[in-house]
């Protein structure tokens, strides 16, 4: 759990929504505002991705609520709504692959659904909403570094329903003087994102077959690069974006380390965490995948004081270290 501090002053007279609060990025953000005394803060979560038991920390604090509902329900979102000052919305059905298998579920939520949130705190006249935006809006452009103002074709049904979203809030920013930052998260990783499932992440696929000295698969080549974004600068941005009284309307921010990451140095780094010497196997390129990712976060910097803390190989040392605490409970020797 992240305890330093990002904000200024004391947050004890005001109230959050957290949607997916139940799940990965979600979950550290209601850590992050319980641990530093936030008066109230209610997670929204269906369970569909998200876990019981990424909230059982919580069930004790006098200041948390859970409120189980779907944001594709206009009701729920209003009723979640009610005596919130702050919106962190993080609820989205993720993974390129998924949007392509079902991509009118991913439509479903992550369009709709943000619809919902959008409106109802427009409605709820909350003070702000930061959301999680994505870097798969960046598509088919092949400019390195991404830069916020050009972006290319998605490439998936996902990258069209978070680009949706940005266009969404840049609307209600200008027809309702409603204020959103939307955070273009780069493949974050860290502890508690779950390896199970057909749609789990990379790192922590990687970081399960580390556990159990097993080949992972890699996609292609394994030269495909990404910023990879350790989920305590991800944290960082969302609390001082959420407080930057000064930005008004609505703006998008990148929010990764600025530097790239091939899949086959990542397996590296990991193995080399693990001390073990297990190579990968390969196969094909996934469909919808971008080759190469890299993010410019000058103005995440410029105007957020956004510092990345935690570098790429630092960040997978904790989280090796926390998936191994993980894996030495339930397979004890």
């Amino acid at each position: 759990m992240q305890l330093k501090k990002y904000h200024t002053g004391s947050i004890s007279n005001c109230s959050f929504l957290v949607t997916g609060g139940a799940g990965f990025i979600g979950s550290h953000l209601a850590a992050y505002l319980l641990a530093h005394g936030a008066g109230k803060v209610r997670v929204l979560d269906n369970f569909s991705t998200g876990s019981k038991a990424n909230v059982a920390p919580f069930v004790q604090n006098a200041s948390f609520e859970l409120l189980k509902g779907d944001i594709r329900d206009a009701d729920t979102c209003e009723r979640a709504m009610q005596g919130i000052d702050y919106v962190l919305h993080e609820a989205a059905l993720g993974s390129v692959p998924r949007s392509i298998t079902d991509p009118a579920t991913t439509n479903d939520v992550n369009i709709t659904g943000f619809l919902n949130i959008l409106t109802a705190a427009k409605e709820a006249g909350v003070k702000r909403m930061v959301y999680a935006a994505s870097s798969s809006t960046y598509g088919d452009s092949k400019e390195l570094p991404k830069v916020e103002e050009h972006i290319g074709k998605p490439l998936s049904p996902y990258a069209v329903t978070k680009y949706v979203n940005e266009l969404y809030a840049g609307v209600f920013a200008k027809v309702y003087g409603f204020n959103t930052i939307g955070l273009r998260y780069f493949n974050v990783f860290g502890p508690g994102q779950n390896p199970a499932g057909p749609y789990a992440a990379v790192i922590p696929l990687f970081m399960k077959a580390a556990l159990t000295n097993q080949s992972p698969k890699i996609n292609g080549d394994g030269l495909t690069s990404r910023d990879f974004t350790f989920v305590d600068n991800v944290i960082q941005a969302n609390i001082k974006a959420l407080f930057k009284d000064e930005i008004s309307g609505h703006e998008v921010f990148n929010i990764a380390c600025g530097s790239r990451t091939t899949l086959n140095e990542l397996w590296r780094y990991i193995t080399d965490c693990a001390g073990i010497n297990t190579t990968a196997v390969y196969g094909d390129e996934r469909s919808g995948d971008v080759r190469h990712s890299l993010a410019s976060i000058q103005k995440a910097a410029d105007i957020l004081g956004y510092i990345p803390e935690v570098p790429v190989q630092q960040g997978l040392n904790i989280t090796y270290q926390w998936y191994k605490m993980q894996y030495d409970v339930h397979h004890p020797v």
